[in-house]
């Protein structure tokens, strides 16, 4: 097993602001990544991911706050630092007249700890030609085959925007198998995006959830999936909404007839609070959730 350096945490965030002009994309960030662990950062499109990646990669300078990086500032890393550190980002980059095979030994020059053998085995596991040029090969063939070379850098971090794309069910699944092993052979720290939440489940360690640019949740998985509710009420109430807005629960949904409550709230304390609100006489009922359901839950359907 390769050791690693012994550090509390790989990336530390505090009070992340950044703008866009006058559009403000993140606002008083806060969170620590642990080593030896896989972290989902979550959030619906325009959250505020991309940019919190682009500024760990050092391609953006937050207007505010500061974020650290293997015990670096994010925006001036080492070049040591930086080759510790493998990065797929949405829309990388791929020599298309290469093969796996080509690509493989490109690559290998620049990496003192490259393992030929982890690419193989990946790309041997999704059954991808090794001389067959990635022009001819599918969106998700081209993705593993990338996924290969950041593995096979054995990186002490590993940054997956959007990991999947490209990718169908049974190569995501094989491959988050794949990932797990590899962590634990390697002690590498993953940092992962993803659209399809509820694949990950499983998967995941931690989780961090953005919503307009800010941390609406940073927290270990299974206290996510032990602790957040949702609670349905048998009538329609517009006085709901108010605990939204004074952040007692964190979303509201209605139907025709029925309005459900969703956040980090047990029944009783609920309760109370409707009761406050003038109605406590209406029943409650408890809503079993999904790990999707509880994510949609969080950040709101709209």
């Amino acid at each position: 097993m390769k050791e690693r350096a012994n550090m509390t945490s790989l990336i530390e965030c505090r009070n992340i602001v950044h703008d866009y002009g006058k559009k403000r994309a993140l606002n008083d960030v806060s969170f620590n990544i642990e080593p030896g662990r896989i972290t989902g950062l979550f959030g619906k499109n325009g959250a505020g991911k991309t940019t919190m990646i682009n500024i760990f990669m050092g391609f953006l300078r937050p207007t505010s706050g500061s974020c650290r990086i293997l015990d670096e500032p994010s925006h001036s890393l080492t070049p040591k630092n930086r080759s510790r550190i493998g990065l797929l980002q949405e829309g990388f980059i791929q020599y298309d007249f290469m093969t796996p095979k080509e690509l493989e030994q490109y690559f290998s020059a620049f990496y003192s700890q490259w393992n030929t053998g982890i690419f193989f085995e990946l790309i041997g596991r999704t059954k991808i030609p090794e001389k067959k040029k990635l022009s001819q090969l599918s969106n998700g063939q081209r993705s593993q085959v990338v996924l290969g070379l950041i593995m096979a850098q054995i990186p002490e971090l590993m940054i997956l925007d959007d990991y999947s794309m490209g990718i169908d069910v049974c190569y995501r699944r094989l491959f988050i198998e794949f990932l797990r092993e590899y962590i634990d052979e390697y002690r590498t720290t993953v940092l992962l995006t993803s659209h399809i939440v509820q694949e990950l489940e499983n998967s995941i360690d931690d989780m961090i959830v953005l919503k307009d640019g800010e941390v609406i949740a940073s927290l270990p998985k299974n206290e996510f999936t032990s602790s957040f509710r949702c609670y349905q009420l048998n009538n329609r109430s517009s006085i709901a909404d108010t605990l939204v807005a004074e952040g007692t629960v964190s979303s509201v949904t209605h139907t025709k007839k029925n309005t459900r409550l969703y956040g980090f709230i047990d029944k009783n304390t609920l309760k109370n609070h409707l009761e406050i609100k003038g109605i406590g006489t209406v029943a409650i009922e408890a809503i079993p959730l999904d790990f999707e359901d509880a994510f949609v839950g969080l950040t709101g359907k709209y």
